[in-house]
């Protein structure tokens, strides 16, 4: 491994190595020289001051063709967008305020425009518009956003190079310190931030991944697996005492990284693959995939089936759903509720568990698969208690209480997205300080109150994409 730390202040136009670029908001270019264009990413985004509100409501993020949009939660109005070019993915920075976009030239920071600042026993909170930042890290082939504990991954598959860097310094314009490492090869992987300092991450090429790899906070390996054929989608457990649990998908079964060791999971035949993952830190179960067929007929498998993966006992339970699913349609509720969105509309809210489905909440018309993984298709987040579901086909957004299984609020969209984030302005999702809102203020949603999103789905779940060959 080949590490390398740079800090990266406010008003400086330090590049790293070429890697990172403090662009402009409307280019994608370094200032010519050090300490030319001091027009910091803050300086860019905040143009006008900070408006201090009584409370915050979610803000919605949605890629589409051409670009990004973000509205209220509240009533779906527009509140910034942002042009650009070709196809956007999108993932959490990691402070509950920010979200990356992984597209054309690498990976850039979008700032969602609310948060929030703790005071003693309450919060204020604040918003500003929504707009790019103009900080940007450079990538070929950018893939996994990976955030964790107080640190923030964004893997390039066509280098193998990961950069790290520290989310609390975005409302600053920085990326502060920025630690970079290079794999072996160019591959399709994924890291993950540890608590301590150190770093989960694969080693593979483009034709091959087989191994995962654990490393202290200086770059020695403390674990290692090579018994992950095809590894692919991650996520965090709730850790334990020893620290971070963490599992990945391989084509044999899944692995468990827990206590300093990697444990391999049992499961029944020769193909089990676990591509897309969804951890919470309020539950040891993990909500994954379940796909068997190692070739299967049109190319395609559509299992019916989930797994939830037990990470004290490296165990995995199978449900079945009695309908199809895809890689958009996993996430965890705020007590580590594993929801599950399938074609037949109905929104799944499972106790990870025993496996009992809670709730069954029609959501949407029955759909199919799309055939290529870019085309927009049913999807949701989590966030603040609330489950935000999308139906690309009628624009329309439904926002369902985990807790009851009720749909809440139903919003039209300005735009047909193909992914989405939900930020509440706080990484963690939570509102409640020492016990207290600010200014008396709750966020009741018609009668459902919602305490916190508990640190799970939105602000610290590690999504994993397998896109049935594709695997971006």
């Amino acid at each position: 491994m080949h590490t390398m730390r740079t800090i990266l202040v406010k008003k400086s136009a330090l590049a790293l190595l070429g890697v990172l670029a403090l662009a402009a908001c409307g280019g994608t270019s370094a200032p010519d020289e050090a300490g030319a264009g001091d027009a910091t990413a803050a300086d860019a985004t905040q143009k006008a001051e900070p408006v201090e509100v009584g409370a915050l409501t979610p803000r919605i993020t949605l890629a589409h063709d051409g670009g990004i949009t973000t509205i209220d939660s509240a009533d779906g109005a527009v509140l910034g967008s942002a042009e650009l070019e070709g196809y956007t993915r999108l993932g959490p920075a990691g402070d509950g305020r920010h979200v990356v976009t992984a597209g054309a030239g690498g990976f850039r920071i979008y700032d969602t425009g609310l948060y929030a600042q703790a005071h003693g026993d309450h919060s204020h909170y604040f918003t500003v518009d929504p707009a790019l930042t103009g900080l940007q890290v450079e990538a070929s082939e950018p893939g996994h956003i990976v955030p964790h504990g107080a640190r923030t991954s964004l893997f390039a598959d066509g280098t193998g190079e990961i950069t790290t860097f520290d989310p609390a310094g975005l409302a600053e314009g920085t990326l502060g310190e920025v630690q970079t490492t290079a794999s072996d090869a160019p591959h399709h992987g994924v890291a993950v931030p540890l608590e301590d300092g150190g770093m989960l991450r694969t080693e593979g090429t483009a034709d091959s991944r087989t191994t995962v790899l654990v490393e202290d906070a200086e770059g020695n390996e403390i674990a290692r697996t090579d018994d992950c054929p095809g590894v692919h989608g991650e996520a965090a457990a709730q850790p334990t005492e020893s620290g971070d649990v963490v599992t990945l998908g391989c084509e044999n079964g899944p692995v468990v990284y827990r206590d300093g060791a990697f444990h391999k999971v049992a499961v029944d035949g020769d193909y089990q693959r676990s591509g897309n993952q969804k951890g919470s830190e309020a539950s040891p179960v993990v909500l994954a995939d379940n796909k068997v067929e190692a070739e299967p007929a049109g190319g395609t498998e559509h299992p019916t089936s989930i797994a939830l993966i037990d990470t004290r006992a490296d165990t995995m339970r199978t449900v079945e759903l009695g309908s199809t699913y895809w890689f958009r349609s996993l996430d965890r509720g705020p007590a580590g509720e594993a929801l599950v969105l399938t074609a037949d509309g109905e929104l799944n809210i499972i106790d990870p568990d025993t496996g009992a489905i809670i709730h069954e909440v029609p959501v949407m018309g029955a759909w199919e698969e799309p055939e290529e993984w870019q085309t927009p298709g049913p999807m949701l987040a989590v966030a603040d208690g609330t489950a935000f579901v999308v139906d690309p086909a009628t624009k329309k957004l439904s926002m369902v209480d985990v807790a009851s299984g009720e749909i809440y609020r139903e919003l039209d969209l300005p735009v047909v997205p193909h992914e989405i984030q939900v930020t509440t302005g706080t990484a963690s999702g939570e509102y409640d300080v020492a016990g207290e809102h600010a200014e008396g203020e709750g966020h009741d949603h018609e009668g459902h109150d919602h305490a916190s999103d508990a640190g799970g789905a939105e602000e610290h779940d590690h999504e994993g994409h397998d896109h049935e060959g594709h695997d971006h």
